[in-house]
């Protein structure tokens, strides 16, 4: 901040006072870079680059989220992805969102793609460092009826009958539903297909929002800011809340995915590895339409995941002949066909799911874990020269990684 002298006295300038609509954003922005530089975790300029990085994704979700509030005429939208992350957010699933408001009706209609699974979620609140959002509803398409051509309707509103709880067709909307939340998953990136969906609000079908005022900017831009620094402080909170008892380097036991996804199972904890140390997971395959592991920063925001691998699914992964997938986890290259990058990070999250389950992952389905020095790998893992590869293999994994994220369609 710039000094001026009044008298004997020095106060600080306020390089936005007076900035008008804007100066609340501007002022978020050097908030959240403060509150990037004094996170916990953040101890060298990587991590202060990391950090910066994933406030340029917070801004651009932030503006997509806020763009779409026009409550009369949502749209589904995409908030989170490659380069929106939040949430821990999986590399594996296509996340849309619309938001919604008390008393409306609504259509959703679309056609059913190839994914692994496909759900929807109905919220209400939102997260913030203090609370999380509510879950109102969840379900997956096994719960609609789909035609042959894979196409499904249904539609969302207020109570209007006593049995609109049974009735598959109608998803009843209770008061402070805030939005809802639809994802696609991938088991296998380069096979499976998405599907499509819309949304409409039945009351403005047909009409058009009413024009942008002065005084809808200024509350846009009130809101985005108070929105940034918000979505900051809340992910950077969720380690803690999740994982502030548990010993790093474990896993816990699987278990019901806290928040509403009634058909997900997780495992997860905080990996903390030195530079000659590596983990070694082993976990059977489940027989789970999908089943999944990545690791996520402390940001709990998903690692780089299109020029690397930084999570595998049991499609992805190399199987071994005792029917068990055997995860490396490193910094450095071990010339393994399950090597899970960790991207240069000391710490950061690592997480099992398994989705579309019909009956519990029990504890023999889920995962074990050792830490071992990196020169001992040719010791620890089970079936390790069944899954050697070369440099050359290995750049036609990451080259056939790249090619399938880019027919998901991700932006």
């Amino acid at each position: 901040m710039g000094e001026s002298t009044v008298g004997e006295s020095t106060v600080e300038e306020d390089p936005v006072e007076g900035a008008g609509a804007t100066g609340p954003l501007a002022r978020a922005l050097a908030e959240a870079e403060e509150i990037i530089r004094s996170a916990p975790h953040v101890r060298t300029e990587a991590d202060v680059a990391e950090g910066l990085d994933y406030l340029l994704g917070t801004i651009r979700g932030a503006i997509e989220t806020g763009q779409h509030r026009g409550r009369s005429h949502p749209q589904l939208f995409q908030a989170t992805g490659p380069y929106t992350k939040m949430g821990l957010d999986n590399p594996d699933t296509l996340y849309f969102y619309a938001n919604l408001t008390d008393g409306a009706e609504y259509v959703i209609e679309g056609r059913r793609g190839t994914t692994a699974d496909l759900s929807f979620q109905v919220m209400a609140g939102t997260y913030s460092a203090d609370e999380r959002a509510a879950s109102h509803a969840a379900f997956d398409d096994r719960a609609l009826e789909i035609d042959a051509d894979g196409r499904y309707r249904f539609r969302l509103g207020p109570a209007r009958y006593d049995d609109d709880e049974g009735d598959a067709g109608y998803v009843v909307l209770h008061p402070g539903t805030s939005m809802i939340a639809v994802r696609e998953v991938y088991s296998d990136w380069s096979r499976e297909v998405a599907g499509s969906a819309i949304l409409r609000r039945v009351d403005t079908v047909g009409t058009a929002p009413e024009p942008v005022t002065l005084a809808g900017q200024e509350k846009f831009y009130a809101k985005l800011a108070e929105a940034l620094v918000g979505r900051l402080r809340t992910w950077l909170a969720f380690p803690e809340w999740f994982f502030g008892d548990q010993v790093r380097n474990t896993l816990n036991e699987p278990r019901q995915t806290p928040g509403g996804l009634t058909t997900q199972f997780s495992s997860a904890g905080v990996f903390e590895l030195g530079p000659d140390e590596a983990m070694v997971i082993s976990v059977p395959v489940a027989g789970a339409p999908y089943q999944g592991f990545q690791l996520g920063s402390m940001w709990y925001a998903s690692l780089e995941y299109v020029h690397h691998q930084t999570s595998l699914t049991a499609d992805q992964a190399h199987v071994g002949a005792d029917g068990m997938i055997h995860l490396v986890v490193a910094d450095r290259d071990p010339g393994l066909a399950n090597w899970i990058e960790t991207l240069g990070h000391r710490e950061g999250i690592m997480q099992f799911r398994w989705q579309r389950v019909s009956e519990p992952v029990t504890p023999e389905l889920g995962p074990s874990v050792k830490v071992v020095p990196f020169d001992r790998l040719a010791d620890e893992v089970p079936g390790y020269d069944d899954q050697r590869v070369t440099a050359e293999q290995w750049r036609e994994r990451i080259a056939a990684r790249q090619d399938a994220f880019a027919r998901r369609g991700l932006s």
